[in-house]
């Protein structure tokens, strides 16, 4: 997949061009849905489609105090586009000075650099440019100018709701794993670094990758039966999601630890992919560390029966 970084760079593909363009958080369904219908009608009319999507997300920008937590980050959004088989796309840098173009402004930079510009598809509610006064009825206005069409794809349901980010966010939240997998067309997964610990768990006997998350959205604390893809390779294994009340004090840092069965080679700062199977109990205190391995053995025992 190539991938663009700039609005000048689209007069490198050949036209027609259909541009995919959103934020794409969770690439989700609804997502999917712009995403196939830019790529039909541009094989249809043998033209490019291009993707074209924002880094990083613009609420993490404009209201940095009361963004969400992501369902996927920058690196994680653009691996799940590239399993789609999009050929082309285009990461734009959203900061502040990007989010006071005028819409206009931004549609005529495109037009500008696509050579032509044939196509935007969104979703139906999609706002963009300054104060988000860019929408719909906005973009056909400009496609009748500028001699392009515009399609906008109507939201997907799944069980009579509407697939959205939002609901997506929260039935993670919530632990409904079976909600959020419905609505990804996927299963839920973290993607995360995995970073120099304490290494408490080698000393108890179960080492264990500690992932600095991407500020995606967790599920409940607790132990989780898990499973990592590492390098194109899979691992199953168990998943600690909370604070480590028993060897932690003060305020610590919610940390996501995933002890890898059959794993024994150094993976620091490398990226795993996290899916969580299964539940297995929540997060407690224990009265010293021999107890808390004694519950880890156990835990590890019932993660390998499943």
């Amino acid at each position: 997949m190539q991938i663009l970084r700039s609005i000048s760079e689209l007069s490198q593909l050949p036209g027609p061009l259909f541009l995919a363009i959103g934020v794409f958080d969770g690439v989700h369904l609804g997502h999917q849905a712009v995403i196939s219908t830019s790529a039909r009608h541009a094989k249809e009319a043998a033209g490019t489609p291009v993707v074209v999507t924002f880094d990083p997300h613009p609420a993490k920008v404009l209201r940095p105090q009361d963004a969400p937590h992501l369902l996927t980050a920058t690196q994680h959004k653009i691996a799940l586009i590239r399993d789609l088989g999009v050929v082309h796309l285009l990461v734009l840098h959203f900061d502040r000075q990007f989010a006071a173009t005028p819409p206009e402004d931004f549609v005529q930079k495109l037009v500008t650099h696509a050579k032509p510009l044939r196509e935007i598809c969104v979703g139906h509610e999609w706002s963009f440019g300054k104060g988000r006064a860019g929408n719909l009825a906005l973009l056909k206005q400009l496609g009748t100018t500028y001699d392009f069409d515009v399609v906008g794809v109507q939201a997907v349901s799944v069980n009579g709701e509407a697939v959205s980010s939002t609901a997506i966010r929260r039935a993670v939240a919530d632990g409904d794993l079976t909600k959020a997998t419905q609505m990804l067309g996927r299963e839920y997964t973290i993607l995360g670094t995995v970073k120099a610990g304490e290494k408490l768990g080698r000393k108890l006997g179960f080492p264990t990758a500690n992932l600095s998350a991407h500020s995606e959205q967790f599920p409940p604390n607790g132990v989780y039966v898990a499973e990592a893809r590492l390098a194109g390779a899979l691992y199953r294994g168990v998943a600690n999601l909370g604070y480590r009340p028993t060897v932690s004090a003060g305020n610590p840092e919610r940390l996501l630890e995933l002890h890898l069965f059959d794993m024994n080679k150094d993976i620091y700062g490398e990226e795993i992919e996290v899916r969580f199977l299964r539940y297995l109990r929540p997060e407690q205190k224990f009265e010293n560390v021999e107890t808390l391995a004694a519950q880890i053995e156990r835990d590890v025992a019932e993660a390998r029966a499943v």
